[in-house]
């Protein structure tokens, strides 16, 4: 559905699996000789870019986390995905630097599906309205490999911030009113079921040459603005093969993404500013709107395949 492979800096790539909730506001046992992570601090108000502290001397230590500022809201689950506001560090010898902000650019992030190790740690059972602080040695965020795209060493420390601001189920769905199936001409929708999302049958008649657009379930949440986060559950068919080649809700995790700036296929950007929260959209989409001229061969998809998207939208922030 993306574009590219994964949103600027969300760190949903785990260099391993971890299992259980961990610890939400202490650090793992000291190893021997100096422990430098404990040494980072974090100061300012929640909801606004935090002043972060880190010593000039190498990261040393096991990882450390922190809880910075104490919320009241709802305790986050495994089964849930969280909104929230991000300041990452890499810390590499003696040096550090910014690598991503989601206070600078004035939209928050949606933290999902198989989060690293760290972070997992460091979130899971944490209140909203909290500040946590996690300072992570490699085995606990990019592993021995690092991450050279946002130019991670594998042997970097890395530092979060995060501002945790809400939680989102990661089996919510549309939760409007019933105003169409969609049918003649389009596809035609059903409920489906929980762990596959809705169900599409696709008629037999040629795909629509321009971008069609049909509200089957009307929220009454807020409209869809340009540049907020927009989160959705989704089920996408190829028009010809009638397969489906991406779906959300097989992963039983919701998507996060920055409507109408790019981050998503024109067919997305177009279709879905104005729908309002709580509402299921269909999508028949067009090469041009879709993947264009060059299509998709990792999903199976032709520059002249017209894709077919089922889209629950969630929330906005």
């Amino acid at each position: 559905m993306r574009r590219a492979a994964a949103l600027a800096f969300l760190p949903l790539i785990a260099a391993a699996a971890i299992a259980g909730c961990g610890s939400s506001s202490s650090s793992s046992s000291a190893a021997a000789g100096a422990d430098t992570n404990k040494s980072v601090t974090a100061t300012g108000s929640f909801g606004k870019e935090p002043k972060v502290t880190i010593p000039a001397e190498k990261g040393t230590g096991p990882l450390y986390t922190k809880t910075v500022i104490q919320g009241t809201g709802a305790t986050l689950t495994t089964s849930e995905s969280l909104v929230g506001n991000f300041a990452l560090y890499d810390w590499s010898g003696k040096t550090h630097k910014l690598i991503g902000s989601s206070y600078s650019d004035g939209v928050p992030t949606l933290f999902a599906g198989q989060l690293l190790p760290g972070l997992e740690k460091a979130l899971i059972g944490q209140k909203m309205g909290s500040r946590v602080l996690a300072v992570m040695p490699p085995k606990d965020a990019y592993g021995s490999s690092g991450n050279s795209q946002f130019g991670i060493g594998p042997s970097d420390t890395v530092v979060f911030v995060i501002d945790m601001i809400k939680e989102v189920s990661n089996a919510a769905n549309a939760t409007g009113k019933q105003v169409s199936d969609g049918g003649g001409a389009l596809p035609t929708v059903t409920a489906g079921s929980p762990a596959k999302g809705p169900a599409i049958t696709i008629p037999k008649t040629a795909a629509p040459k321009t971008l069609q657009v049909k509200t089957l379930i009307k929220g009454t949440g807020p409209a869809v603005k340009k540049g907020q986060l927009l989160i959705a559950q989704y089920t996408g068919e190829n028009y010809r093969t009638k397969s489906i080649f991406d779906s959300s809700y097989s992963r039983s995790v919701p998507a996060g993404f920055v409507i109408g700036a790019g981050q998503v296929i024109p067919g997305w950007d177009k279709g879905l500013v104005g729908q309002t929260v709580g509402s299921r959209v269909l999508l028949v989409i067009p090469p041009a709107d879709g993947y264009g001229s060059n299509g998709n061969s990792q999903a199976g998809i032709k520059p002249t395949d017209t894709l077919v998207f089922v889209v629950d939208i969630i929330g906005v922030d």
